[in-house]
Protein backbone atom coordinates (compact mmCIF):
# COMPACT_ATOMS: atom_id res chain seq x y z
CA UNK A 1 0.00 0.00 0.00
CA UNK A 2 1.54 3.51 -0.78
CA UNK A 3 1.95 6.17 1.56
CA UNK A 4 -0.97 8.43 -0.51
CA UNK A 5 -3.45 5.58 0.21
CA UNK A 6 -2.01 5.87 4.24
CA UNK A 7 -2.80 8.93 4.51
CA UNK A 8 -6.15 9.17 2.56
CA UNK A 9 -7.65 6.50 4.58
CA UNK A 10 -6.38 8.79 7.96
CA UNK A 11 -7.59 11.87 6.55
CA UNK A 12 -11.42 10.33 6.22
CA UNK A 13 -12.10 10.30 9.71
CA UNK A 14 -14.49 12.87 10.58
CA UNK A 15 -12.78 15.99 11.71
CA UNK A 16 -9.30 15.60 10.15
CA UNK A 17 -7.89 18.41 8.87
CA UNK A 18 -4.86 16.50 7.09
CA UNK A 19 -2.57 13.72 7.65
CA UNK A 20 1.29 13.48 6.97
CA UNK A 21 4.36 11.50 7.18
CA UNK A 22 7.37 12.98 8.39
CA UNK A 23 10.98 12.05 8.62
CA UNK A 24 12.29 12.07 12.55
CA UNK A 25 16.08 12.60 12.53
CA UNK A 26 14.98 15.99 9.79
CA UNK A 27 11.57 16.95 10.11
CA UNK A 28 10.96 17.54 6.84
CA UNK A 29 7.21 16.03 5.10
CA UNK A 30 8.14 12.42 3.19
CA UNK A 31 3.71 12.19 2.24
CA UNK A 32 0.79 14.69 3.10
CA UNK A 33 -2.29 15.17 2.38
CA UNK A 34 -3.52 18.25 3.78
CA UNK A 35 -5.78 20.51 3.10
CA UNK A 36 -4.67 23.93 1.32
CA UNK A 37 -4.48 25.89 5.07
CA UNK A 38 -2.12 23.44 7.00
CA UNK A 39 1.37 24.63 7.11
CA UNK A 40 3.00 20.95 5.88
CA UNK A 41 6.00 22.33 6.57
CA UNK A 42 5.72 23.87 10.03
CA UNK A 43 3.66 20.96 11.30
CA UNK A 44 6.12 17.93 10.39
CA UNK A 45 9.17 20.17 12.04
CA UNK A 46 7.36 21.06 14.78
CA UNK A 47 6.19 17.49 15.26
CA UNK A 48 9.89 15.56 14.73
CA UNK A 49 11.46 17.99 17.21
CA UNK A 50 9.08 17.46 20.00
CA UNK A 51 8.93 13.59 19.16
CA UNK A 52 12.70 13.60 19.41
CA UNK A 53 12.68 15.42 22.84
CA UNK A 54 10.42 13.53 24.08
CA UNK A 55 12.25 10.31 23.39
CA UNK A 56 15.59 12.03 25.25
CA UNK A 57 13.16 12.89 28.07
CA UNK A 58 11.53 8.99 28.05
CA UNK A 59 15.14 8.28 27.79
CA UNK A 60 16.67 9.64 31.02
CA UNK A 61 13.40 8.94 32.64
CA UNK A 62 14.41 5.10 32.30
CA UNK A 63 10.73 4.48 30.13
CA UNK A 64 9.90 3.39 26.98
CA UNK A 65 9.47 6.36 23.59
CA UNK A 66 6.09 7.20 24.07
CA UNK A 67 3.90 5.42 21.32
CA UNK A 68 1.41 8.66 20.78
CA UNK A 69 1.96 12.22 21.19
CA UNK A 70 -1.34 14.47 21.50
CA UNK A 71 -1.25 18.44 21.74
CA UNK A 72 -4.10 19.81 22.31
CA UNK A 73 -4.80 24.13 21.11
CA UNK A 74 -7.44 26.20 20.52
CA UNK A 75 -7.82 25.66 16.72
CA UNK A 76 -8.10 21.87 17.42
CA UNK A 77 -5.39 18.97 17.71
CA UNK A 78 -1.78 17.49 16.76
CA UNK A 79 -1.53 13.98 17.17
CA UNK A 80 2.00 11.83 15.90
CA UNK A 81 3.13 8.16 16.39
CA UNK A 82 5.90 7.02 15.60
CA UNK A 83 6.11 4.13 12.46
CA UNK A 84 9.77 3.00 13.39
CA UNK A 85 12.40 5.02 14.00
CA UNK A 86 12.92 7.01 11.04
CA UNK A 87 8.98 7.95 10.52
CA UNK A 88 6.50 9.78 11.73
CA UNK A 89 2.74 9.60 11.04
CA UNK A 90 1.05 12.80 11.78
CA UNK A 91 -2.97 13.98 12.03
CA UNK A 92 -4.14 17.27 12.01
CA UNK A 93 -8.01 17.99 13.72
CA UNK A 94 -10.58 19.85 14.54
CA UNK A 95 -11.55 20.61 18.14
CA UNK A 96 -14.56 18.57 17.68
CA UNK A 97 -13.25 15.77 16.66
CA UNK A 98 -13.87 12.18 18.20
CA UNK A 99 -9.86 11.62 19.31
CA UNK A 100 -10.10 7.74 20.59
CA UNK A 101 -11.14 6.97 17.07
CA UNK A 102 -8.32 9.20 15.75
CA UNK A 103 -5.75 7.50 17.88
CA UNK A 104 -6.85 4.44 16.38
CA UNK A 105 -6.97 5.12 12.86
CA UNK A 106 -3.35 6.87 13.66
CA UNK A 107 -2.01 3.98 15.43
CA UNK A 108 -2.91 1.73 12.33
CA UNK A 109 -1.49 4.26 9.96
CA UNK A 110 1.78 3.97 11.67
CA UNK A 111 1.47 -0.16 11.74
CA UNK A 112 1.15 0.50 7.89
CA UNK A 113 3.60 2.74 7.46
CA UNK A 114 6.05 1.15 9.28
Amino acid sequence: MTLSAVLDDLTREPGVRGALVVSVADGLVVADALMEDVDGGAVAALTSSLLRRMRGVAQLLGQAAPQLVHLVGGEGSLLAAPAGEELLVVAVARPEVNVGAVRLALRRAAERVR
